[in-house]
């Protein structure tokens, strides 16, 4: 290899390793279905936790049909605020929006 392309590449390599890193992790798949969700359970919201944010239980989408998810608690980011996930409903389809954090 020419000395002139051994430095192009040492140059670049970095470069492309760091926008693998970088790119977003939080790429999820949308769960799209036509059967409403049951209705939500009541759970006791446990006594709060100092740097936590209350994730309330959900119904999730498993194996063709609803499954319950409990409550958790979230470590809390700075500066932001948890919005729980929802199901949406849009004409006869149910969307699943997952809970995150809002700056």
């Amino acid at each position: 290899m020419k000395p002139l392309a051994k430095l192009r590449f040492a140059l670049l390599a970095p470069l492309v390793l760091t926008a693998f890193v970088s790119a977003p992790s939080f790429a999820q798949t949308e769960v799209i279905i036509r059967q409403a969700p049951p209705p939500e359970r009541v759970e006791m919201v446990p006594v709060q936790r100092p740097g936590y944010a209350w994730d309330r239980g959900h119904w999730r989408w498993q194996h063709g049909a609803y499954a319950w998810v409990p409550g958790h608690w979230q470590p809390m980011m700075r500066n932001a605020r948890w919005v729980p996930g929802h199901w949406e409903s849009r004409g006869p389809n149910w969307y699943w929006r997952e809970g995150h954090w809002m700056r």
